[in-house]
């Protein structure tokens, strides 16, 4: 049994992250396993024995709750610890940081990436694309373009040991930053997470399917590859208007 963590999706639900651990569960379904996706709502422990972890966006409040009730817990940290893929999205990429900027304060996250992030001179929403950074880890499978809707008012500035998801061609991505301009998402250990709404699973199906082989301890290769006309007819139109 595939078990998918759907974490304090009542907190860091707005923007319709959830969908990403339904097609996380919908994809391995059809390759014949069983999978469940087990929803850790806020006030319970989060197992740290998970197949695979998922977080969603949120404003400054459900950022600011989050965090605390993630720190106080450890369970997510424990999973990152052992090796459990874990995707976060926008207001979930900060929260896993070092430190962000909500209600007008600075908070310690949960320092699962090396980043943190202050504010965007303006808005960034919109359409994003991205190449993959073929980074020297896991994340460096993938060979397909990124597409998402971008909507965040965060700067996120990447150390040293974290790396970028994808570069972008088109948004803002991770910064409006100059020097830092270019980079969208962030790699590290075992994390993935950017600022990709869609929600992200459903627009790049390769990405699924890497967070799917990795909670089954192999590489994206050894998946048996999934063909949806209507996917594919998405993923094309998609990446035909991003190239606009």
């Amino acid at each position: 049994m595939l078990r998918i963590g759907l974490v304090l999706p009542d907190v860091l639900g707005t923007y319709g992250d959830d969908g990403n651990a339904l097609v996380l569960r919908q994809r391995a379904r059809m390759r014949g396993m069983d999978a469940e996706i087990i929803r850790i709502t806020y006030g319970n422990a989060v197992p740290d024995d998970l197949d695979v972890y998922t977080l969603g966006g949120g404003e400054d409040t459900a950022q600011i709750l989050a965090t605390a009730h993630l720190a106080k817990d450890g369970g997510l940290n424990r999973a990152a610890d052992n090796g459990r893929p874990i995707l976060a999205i926008c207001a979930g990429l900060q929260v896993l940081g070092h430190t962000f900027r909500a209600g007008g304060r600075t908070i310690d996250g949960l320092g699962l990436i090396d980043a943190t992030t202050g504010g965007l001179n303006k808005r960034a929403i919109g359409e994003v694309a991205t190449t993959p950074v073929a980074a020297k880890d896991w994340a460096g499978q993938l060979t397909s373009p990124l597409t998402g809707f971008e909507n965040h008012m965060g700067s996120t500035i990447l150390g040293p040991d974290a790396r970028p998801l994808g570069t972008k061609t088109r948004g803002i991505g991770n910064t409006d930053d100059p020097a830092h301009a270019g980079a969208e998402g962030a790699v590290q250990g075992s994390v993935i997470a950017t600022y990709m709404h869609g929600p992200a699973l459903a627009r790049n199906p390769q990405l699924a399917d890497l967070l799917l082989a990795q909670a089954l301890g192999k590489k994206l290769s050894d998946l048996e590859p999934l063909e949806i006309a209507e996917v594919s007819k998405l993923r094309s139109e998609r990446l035909g208007k991003n190239a606009d």
